[in-house]
């Protein structure tokens, strides 16, 4: 017997902005919009519904809101970009644990930068830590982005280094109207003189992306 779990899908407030109704389409229904679930909008500007998706399983998921408008949530544990269509859509993974979580708070909690991993039989286990960089030193980004590019495991300056510009304003674009107003093109090229320590040559850069002020 396939065990289920509830998982609530909140899509944030601002977000929503004025739209009045929405439908959570997936691979859990096939995307089919005469079976979407609905999503009921709450006090405080946000929409959610509940469903229950086959426990340890990942499922790919948009938002349709009123007027045709897709948009999808900055809280989703990852994101997979399908370059046909040039869109990105969010992934939810069910955890296999008898557990309630949350997809804007709690579904898959643990940070990409810390995996836990089993170390020699009767010892404890310990967290690997992978290199993460303070982001917000790159002009253009700013603390929600820099969550953002975390999310979708971009944690050190030399992984925002390798970043194509194509993806990173991909993630921009899905994450709503507030962060698809930023030019991401020099993000590289900045993050790729921070990875190296060259802090003069990139405050340089800087002023002179500010327009030399």
């Amino acid at each position: 017997m396939q065990k289920t779990k509830k998982v609530t899908f909140v899509l944030p407030a601002e977000i929503v902005a004025d739209a009045s109704h929405g439908l959570l389409l997936g691979e859990f229904n096939n995307w089919d919009k005469d079976n979407g679930f609905s999503l009921k909008k709450s006090k405080d500007g946000s929409m959610k519904t509940t469903v229950q998706l086959e426990a340890g399983k990942s499922y790919e998921y948009r938002y349709l809101l009123d007027g045709g408008r897709w948009v999808n949530d900055d809280s989703a544990s990852h994101y997979t970009h399908v370059y046909q269509f040039g869109v990105a859509n969010c992934v939810v993974s069910v955890p296999d644990e008898n557990v309630f979580r949350n997809t804007k708070t709690e579904i898959d909690p643990a940070p990409l930068a810390v995996r836990e991993k089993k170390s020699a039989p009767g010892r404890k286990k310990v967290k690997e830590q992978k290199e993460t960089d303070d982001l917000t030193k790159v002009e253009g980004i700013g603390k929600k982005i820099a969550e953002l590019l975390n999310a979708e495991g971009i944690l050190s300056y030399a992984d925002l280094a390798k970043s194509p510009v194509k993806r990173l304003k991909a993630l921009l674009e899905i994450a709503g109207p507030k962060f698809s107003v930023h030019q991401p093109s020099s993000w590289p090229k900045q993050a790729k003189l921070a990875a190296a320590g060259k802090w003069d040559e990139l405050a340089a850069l800087q002023k002179e992306l500010k327009g030399g002020k």
